[in-house]
Order: structure tokens, then sequence, then C-alpha cells
């Protein structure tokens, strides 16, 4: 049995998870048909929030919620309550659970951070410094080969986003065989694909661009949220296509919203 607590922290993770995309798909979205907003990722989200009414008080409940979600992927990598097991596929599997919670962990630490003035960026000298050993290591051959990892792991994420989409992976958690109303479950069903799919496209061109950055010795190839939606909107119809994938950003984020709701805890 997982404890309750556990469970609601974890509902709490899905919840700031789903504003985040929300807000990304949103602002995005509204940048593809020429209404204002932007090309967003997870740094632009934050912005977003500091400049809102309360916005100190926004990025803090951010912050509390995105170290909830890390917390309960962390509860997941090490503790396994769901029994996903140590064989191959579930190592993998927990390995990028821990991973993904690191990263939402640096992103509520950073919300906390910007909500008391101290996540802003600074001019000086040792910021410059910084940054310089930073693209210097990158550029190394252990750099580069981290980068080529990572990347490779991010493609292999996005897949897995397909995966989830079309073999109803999403299904048995969401309990959506015991909902009753045959239009609400076909409803949830579209909206998890469409989620889930927009979302492993994202993924899927941050680990390619990671690859090739790393590949080609040159890390400042590498791309986030934003700059893949930059890449959408260079291509073939790409503002139709920034749009439809800034939609099912939207999409995904109510998917969170439904596992905050629905998600059903195996043990």
């Amino acid at each position: 049995m997982i404890d309750k607590k556990i469970k609601t922290m974890a509902r709490t993770g899905f919840v700031a998870k789903g504003v985040v995309y929300g807000i990304i798909g949103i602002l995005t979205f509204k940048a593809a048909i020429d209404m204002g907003g932007q090309k967003a990722g997870q740094l632009q989200v934050l912005e977003f929030l500091e400049k809102q009414t309360f916005g100190n008080i926004l990025l803090v409940l951010m912050g509390l919620g995105l170290a909830c979600y890390a917390a309960w992927r962390f509860v997941q990598a090490i503790k396994d309550p769901e029994n996903i097991g140590d064989d191959k596929k579930g190592t993998a599997k927990r390995i990028g659970f821990f991973c993904s919670g690191l990263l939402y962990l640096g992103l509520g630490v950073l919300a906390t951070l910007k909500a008391f003035g101290m996540g802003r960026g600074s001019g000086g000298g040792s910021g410059s410094s910084g940054s310089v050993q930073q693209s210097s290591f990158l550029a190394s051959e252990t750099g580069l080969w981290i980068i080529g990892i990572v990347g490779a792991g991010i493609i292999i994420a996005g897949i897995f986003q397909f995966v989830k989409a079309y073999k109803n992976d999403y299904y048995k958690k969401l309990g959506l065989a015991a909902l009753g109303e045959q239009k609400k479950r076909e409803s949830i069903k579209k909206t998890a694909e469409f989620g889930l799919s927009a979302r492993g496209v994202i993924l899927v061109i941050i680990g390619f661009f990671a690859v090739k950055a790393a590949l080609n010795s040159n890390p400042s190839n590498i791309k986030t949220t934003q700059e893949a939606f930059s890449f959408l909107q260079d291509s073939s119809y790409g503002p139709w296509l920034m749009g439809v994938v800034a939609a099912g950003l939207v999409a995904y984020a109510v998917y969170m919203f439904l596992m905050a709701k629905y998600r059903r805890f195996h043990a």
C-alpha cells in the first residue's frame, strides 16, 4: 500500500507540471496565430509567472509543486513503490525517473530563487567566467560524450511518449475502464494521445540537436524547448505545425490534470 502522503505529493506534482506545460502551450499557440504570446519553454514560464499579480507567491507555489513532482520521481526511482522491478527495462525506467526528478527539482529551485530575487543573472565578471568555464567543459571530449548520451536519452524518452500514447500505457493508470461514460473515456483517451505525441515531438527535436551537437563538437547547437518551437516554425507549414504542437502541449497539461485527479497507484 502506497502511503497517502506520497499520493498527495504526486498529485500536487502532476498539477504543477500541468501548469508548466499549459503555459508553454498557450503562449506558443498565441504566437503561432499572431495573437501576442511568445515561443516558450520552462524558463519563460517562470518569467511569465513573475510578471503576474502576486508573482512571487505564484513562483513559490510553483517551486513547491515542482519539488513535490521531483520527490515523487525520486520515490519511484529509489523505493520503487509500484514494483517496476530491477531488470533492464525496469532499471532504465527508474534511471529515467531519477533524471526527471533532478530536472524538475532544478526548475523548482530556480522558481523559488526567482521569487526571492535570487534567480536573476548578473552582469558581473564572475558570472561571465563561470559561463566560459561551462562552455569549455561542454566542448571537451568528456562534455561532448555527456551531451551525446543525454541527447540519446532524450530521443528515447520522446519515442517512449509515442509508445505510451498508442499502447494505451496510461489507460490503467487513469483507471479508464472504471469510467461508465463511453464519451468521457474517448475524450480522455484522445487528449492523452494528442498530448503525449506533442511532447514526444518536442523531446525528439531537442534530443536530435543534442546528439548533433556532440557529433559536430559544437555545444552551441543544443536547443531548448523554446528553440525547438523555432525549428518547427522555420520548417514547411511552420506556423501551422508550431500551433498544432503547442495545442498538443496544452492537451498534455490537461492530461497531467487528469493524472492528478484519476491516477491509480498500484503497489
